[in-house]
């Protein structure tokens, strides 16, 4: 049995009432209705229906409200849900006083008003009676079929008696995990939570705070993630006024003083917007959207003193989503607009389904008025956000529930598609599954959960990766390859090479660059930068069971070569090397493609600085002993010698093809890796005059190699031929500047 649920005889007092979300004046509501009557739904529950077929009074409420957003749904699935969860409740009283009865009754009640199908509505009449009552959850699959027997079985809590301490996080794991097959479970339970909330005044105040902490960590941002407004701002209020009752009182004070104002400049705004809009013709609903409470403290903290305006925002409602848009030039055209505050969730939605425009105009007397503009179909999504699709596996949108949007995709036999799976809940899955025990489980959904905003980053194959606010390269390695990502040994971000520690930001485009080498182990450094669960677990579960594992940092990672061939490599690399723009200018040098210079009878020198070789585009410079440089017009040398006021001498390619170019390439560390290059260079016919390799850092190697080539052609081949070594990102001409001749 539920805490809610007790015996008539231990019923504890009367409930007190709950304070509203604002004492200010509401703006009207559409489809208004009131707030339902427990000692009414009390009496009207144990009377029961009159007959077998009629429907029971006790849901005349619940009928209503479905039939305003169903107007043909078929209600003999509801009656039955009542008879039997009714009948099975019987005797049981909650602590408030009302029978049992009432409580499924208003959670069922809080669906049927956010338009809720009658499926959901079903099991919610019922989402206690396996838990509390003798009902199992065969007969409910009997008597009702199993979509409602899933939904039941995802909201039904695990028993103390088997879980002890861990009942409570293992629960929420199982609802999760069902919430990811069907995301009707997490919308009863959210309403649950709602009604018992409202009436939490019953309980000692030590449960009443337990219990509002742990909606404040957990069922709040589960609300905010699924985009039911309605639901997550009426429980910030009651957990506000549990948990912080002082700060209640005194914006509770504010919000009254504001109220007592002889105007109200809102009223004022709105009616300036409404003469706005009916001088452009757009056709617009102009409403008041009093802040509630929380709101209101978040603002007085933010801005300090109160003024008017920031008691609530209009709310522009229009049919079209091109109206959106025309509304919002037309307040900007008229009125002064605070640019800094406009917003496009249109465009670019919530990951929550949220879709407005954000705006806000200045008055006169320097007060901001914020204008949110969204069709009313938005607004529908807006405050029920999941709830307000409806059923999302239906095949086709149910009769009288035409502007429920419906699947655009059509499943495979026998596969389910659910559109309201977002990312963040698909990650949740994922790592849910690694953690260990309860306890970590716990601690690191609140942690999950605390972060509420996503970017979206993009893969170079197209697919995209959901990732919260702040993530960096370590979290989309384990978000792609899970595990896998224990190889990862770098990234590029937006085509430049960058660390795993670099923080990503929405839009980025990432390629993950894997090692070949399985023996490739995650640094224990990775947890500092590794912000998603996913990430961390995966990266603590290596580290627990290779002890001594993940020494290795971001900067120790080199190109050595432990085998005879990085020895002969080694040894090669430092015989050859030599410095191409210190040689004397006279100097012998090898055969090079030739260069025909504008000055008959002067010698002719390729620059060390940008190697030039044909076809590039190139220009000359006189040095002393009149030899002529020639350089690749893009090098910074050119620009350097224009600026000393140096003559340019025009020069262009000759018949020879042979060449001498040099190449930086660009890799993470690995073994064998010069010995795999060097061979790849020899191999594309290619010799090697030096070679350097700089120290590493951040696992990243950078290597040049100054190479003869016997034909000019050949070098795209030899670029791509060195990108293909494992480990090998970048390969690209030097652009060094040499020093002035």
């Amino acid at each position: 049995m539920s805490a809610e649920a007790t015996n008539p005889a231990t019923a504890g007092p009367a409930a007190p009432p709950v304070p509203q979300a604002l004492s200010a004046p509401a703006a009207p509501r559409r489809k208004a209705r009131p707030r339902i009557d427990l000692r009414r739904l009390g009496r009207a529950a144990l009377l029961g229906s009159a007959t077998r077929d009629k429907l029971p009074d006790a849901i005349g409420h619940v009928v209503e409200a479905h039939r305003a957003h169903h107007p043909d749904a078929d209600l003999e699935p509801l009656r039955r849900a009542y008879v039997l969860a009714e009948s099975s409740h019987r005797g049981q009283m909650r602590k408030s006083g009302e029978p049992y009865i009432t409580h499924p009754l208003a959670v069922t009640l809080i669906l049927a008003e956010l338009g809720a199908e009658t499926t959901t509505l079903t099991a919610s009449l019922l989402h206690d009676t396996v838990e509390d009552t003798d009902v199992t959850l065969e007969q409910v699959r009997e008597q009702f079929g199993e979509e409602v027997r899933y939904l039941v079985d995802g909201v039904t809590k695990l028993e103390k008696v088997d879980y002890g301490a861990a009942a409570e996080p293992e629960t929420f794991r199982k609802m999760l995990v069902a919430t990811g097959n069907d995301v009707r479970v997490m919308s009863i339970k959210l309403a649950d939570r709602l009604h018992n909330m409202r009436t939490l005044g019953v309980m000692r105040p030590e449960k009443q705070a337990r219990i509002a902490k742990v909606t404040r960590d957990v069922l709040i941002p589960l609300a905010e993630r699924l985009g039911v407004q309605a639901l997550k701002t009426e429980l910030e209020d009651l957990v506000f006024a549990v948990l912080h009752p002082e700060e209640y009182a005194r914006t509770r004070e504010l919000i009254a003083e504001n109220a007592a104002r002889p105007a109200d400049p809102l009223a004022e705004v709105a009616e300036e917007v409404r003469g706005v809009l009916r001088e452009a013709d757009i056709p617009a609903e102009v409403l008041i959207r009093p802040r509630h409470f929380v709101s209101v403290h978040r603002v007085a903290r933010k801005r300090g003193r109160l003024r008017g305006t920031d008691f609530g925002r209009l709310l522009v409602l229009v049919n079209e989503d091109a109206d959106c848009y025309a509304v919002l030039g037309e307040l900007h055209t008229c009125m002064t607009p605070v640019v800094s505050e406009f917003k496009d969730f249109i465009a670019v939605p919530k990951f929550n389904l949220y879709q407005s425009l954000h705006t806000a105009v200045a008055r006169p007397d320097g007060q901001m008025v914020e204008v949110l503009i969204r069709t009313h179909q938005m607004h529908k999504v807006a405050e029920a956000g999941v709830v307000a699709l409806g059923n999302p596996y239906a095949s086709a949108p149910e009769s009288g529930a035409s502007d429920a949007p419906a699947n655009d995709a059509s499943p495979a036999e026998g596969e389910r598609v659910d559109p309201t799976r977002p990312g963040w809940l698909s990650r949740l899955l994922e790592w849910q599954r690694a953690a260990p025990d309860p306890d970590t489980f716990w601690s690191t959904l609140r942690e999950d959960l605390a972060q509420d905003r996503e970017i979206t980053v993009f893969r170079p194959d197209g697919g995209t990766l959901g990732l919260p606010e702040g993530a960096t390269c370590v979290d989309a390695a384990y978000a792609q390859y899970g595990e896998d990502a224990h190889a990862c040994i770098g990234a590029r971000v937006n085509g430049r090479l960058a660390t795993l520690s670099t923080v990503l930001r929405d839009g980025d485009t990432v390629q993950l660059l894997m090692g070949q080498d399985p023996a490739s182990e995650p640094s224990r450094e990775w947890l500092d930068h590794a912000h998603t669960p996913a990430a961390r677990i995966a990266i603590q579960r290596w580290l627990a069971t290779h002890p001594g594992g993940g020494t290795g940092t971001d900067d120790d990672a080199g190109a050595t070569e432990p085998d005879d061939r990085g020895a002969a490599a080694s040894t090669r690399e430092t015989s050859v090397r030599e410095t191409t723009a210190a040689a004397p200018a006279d100097a012998p040098r090898p055969r090079r493609a030739d260069v025909l210079a504008d000055r008959p009878g002067a010698a002719v020198r390729l620059a060390g600085c940008c190697t030039p070789v044909p076809p590039d585009e190139i220009t000359g410079f006189a040095v002393r002993g009149g030899v002529v440089t020639v350089h690749r017009v893009e090098c910074a040398a050119v620009a350097r010698m224009k600026g000393l006021g140096r003559a340019e001498i025009g020069v262009r390619w000759g018949d020879t093809a042979e060449c001498r170019v040099t190449l930086v390439a660009e890799s993470f560390g690995r073994p064998h890796l010069l010995a795999d290059l060097t061979e790849a260079i020899a191999l594309a016919g290619a010799e090697i005059v030096s070679a350097t390799v700089e120290p590493p850092s951040q696992q990243r190697v950078r290597h040049t190699y100054t190479l003869e080539l016997p034909d000019a052609s050949r070098l795209p081949a030899l670029m791509r031929a060195m990108r293909d070594v494992p480990g090998v990102y970048d390969v690209s001409r030097a652009q060094h500047q040499a020093p002035a001749s």
